[in-house]
């Protein structure tokens, strides 16, 4: 591997390590910013709209974007809009405003979903030169940066330093690393895939990819994963404390469990990858999975609520990176099929939070995760569909 190939790789890690630190920041202390600005489950679930609607505006324009300007200038560009969500979400929190964290989460949501596109369609062009898996490797950068993200997270939760002061020193800490890291990533990947040689008019005009079955069969496994990874980073601190009688600070900390499994699942994930191919290790991943939400579901003990969010985590932390890189691979246009199956996945960042609160409101969390549950069911049942492509 060459030495520009390995500082390419390496600012990927660090593009996908940054937003994991980001939105642990403002997980583990939702249950202090949902008392900050005195905020219903419901109520809660509409300011968590604003993350899902901009992470959908991201997605949504990230084609165009990454065609036009290539996957150097969105992810750096994407990223610096998230830390300014970061930034006006501290504003908001400070000043007990909910429309101005919604605001916040919505410049989050939209440099977050643009970005992630851009940094995927990079991460499968640079798995492809390198010739071995890379994509779970990354999105365990992902992971580790939510565990990083996490343990501050808790730490300040238990001295009660204030959310403002905590999410304004993570938007500061972040944007040297932005600024070194972005000037490894090429200009120039992604343009091929939206603009003629000539740079005037789409490539790939007529190229029907969006056509193939397969790749909504791998779109509803994004689905059902993310879903299931933001059910938890959306609700999991919440749920803990409400339903199961958890101190803010143990709901953190419970949260901090979930992180640590998916980026042990993620890094360790390759080594299964490698020996069992990806069908075999997204099936046996999502009945890990629904095994653990099972438990939190059901168990009579808190305790075992808690541990079992460790299966959650390691259930679902292959599908989303699996099912990327079967994407990528399954037919011409690699960004434009990145682009739809992770605009599936964001369907569920969409539809999630809010609907989720709002079932919470009436059932409880635990009943709203029967639907997280019945998704990742029927993950297991389509997980075929991530087979590499017969050539």
């Amino acid at each position: 591997m060459t030495g520009d190939l390995r500082r390419r790789r390496l600012a990927l890690f660090a593009f996908f390590f940054i937003p994991g630190v980001a939105l642990a920041s403002w997980v583990t202390r939702t249950p202090a910013i949902r008392d900050g600005i005195d905020a219903s489950l419901a109520e809660m679930g509409l300011v968590l709209l604003g993350l899902s609607t901009g992470s959908m505006c991201g997605i949504l324009l990230a084609g165009m974007l990454v065609g036009r300007r290539g996957t150097r200038q969105v992810a750096i560009s994407g990223t610096w809009l998230l830390l300014l969500g970061v930034a006006v979400m501290a504003v908001g929190t400070g000043l007990g405003l909910a429309p101005v964290v919604a605001l916040g989460l919505c410049f989050f949501g939209l440099g977050m979903g643009a970005g992630e596109i851009a940094i995927n369609v990079e991460g499968a062009e640079v798995e492809r030169l390198s010739g071995r898996p890379l994509m779970h490797a990354l999105h365990g950068c992902f992971s580790l940066g939510t565990v990083f993200g996490a343990l501050a997270g808790t730490a300040l939760a238990r001295i009660d330093l204030p959310v403002a002061w905590h999410l304004g020193l993570v938007a500061a800490a972040a944007a040297p690393p932005v600024l070194w890291f972005g000037r490894w990533i090429p200009e120039g990947t992604g343009l091929a895939a939206g603009r003629t040689k000539a740079g005037t008019a789409p490539a790939l005009r007529h190229d029907a990819y969006w056509r193939d079955p397969r790749l909504y069969l791998i779109g509803l496994v994004v689905l059902a994963v993310a879903l299931a990874e933001g059910a938890a980073n959306d609700w999991l601190p919440i749920l803990m404390v409400d339903e199961h009688g958890f101190s803010p600070a143990i709901g953190s900390l419970v949260y901090l469990g979930f992180s640590a499994a998916m980026t042990l699942g993620r890094f360790a994930g390759g080594i299964f990858l490698r020996r069992h191919g990806p069908a075999a290790v997204m099936r046996v991943t999502a009945a890990l999975c629904a095994t653990g939400l099972a438990l939190v579901i059901l168990a009579p003990v808190p305790a075992l609520a808690a541990a079992s969010v460790v299966l959650w985590g390691l259930g679902a932390s292959l599908g989303f990176p699996i099912a990327i890189s079967a994407a990528a691979a399954s037919g011409p246009n690699a960004t434009g099929r990145v682009r739809t199956v992770t605009i599936c996945g964001y369907i569920a960042f969409l539809v999630g939070p809010p609907l989720l609160g709002l079932i919470g409101e009436t059932y409880g969390l635990r009943m709203a995760m029967l639907l997280v549950l019945a998704l990742i069911l029927a993950a297991a049942a389509v997980a075929g569909a991530v087979r590499p492509r017969a050539t």
